[in-house]
């Protein structure tokens, strides 16, 4: 039998994976203040910069790419220093696959009892980890 969390314990994928807390994105049909288009996936970001908590706005075109369950259900995105090896070694089930949504930034979608999580790896942080 596995041993349960803590209330006042770290979730396992922080405390034991090393994964660090980036964002949390939550779906909006309004408009966005300062928001910031991305044609590839069209779809509309804003908030992130200017939130103390990381906290991220998402509205989405009609004929959005992105997978349904992430333009209607929050997600939180931990950042990871080698996303193919964290997807790798813990038998995630993959919701979007592996791409870029810009320059030097590598994410993924996976899927834990029906949330969506997102993992995003830093090019700058891995070329300084290679080094």
């Amino acid at each position: 039998m596995s041993r349960k969390r803590q209330d006042h314990e770290a979730p396992q994928a922080e405390n034991k994976w090393g994964w660090r807390y980036h964002h949390l994105g939550i779906p909006t049909t309004g408009p966005i203040q300062n928001e910031k288009y991305l044609p590839q996936f069209k779809f509309y970001v804003g908030g992130f910069d200017s939130s103390p908590f990381g906290i991220e706005w998402m509205r989405f075109d009609v004929d959005s790419p992105i997978h349904e369950l992430i333009k209607t259900v929050p997600h939180l995105a931990f950042e990871v220093d080698d996303l193919d090896e964290e997807l790798r070694k813990h038998n995630l089930q993959i919701l979007t696959p592996p791409n870029s949504p810009g320059e030097g930034t590598r994410v993924a979608m996976i899927v834990h009892n029906g949330a969506p999580v997102e993992l995003i790896e830093f090019e700058k942080k891995r070329k300084n980890k290679i080094l």
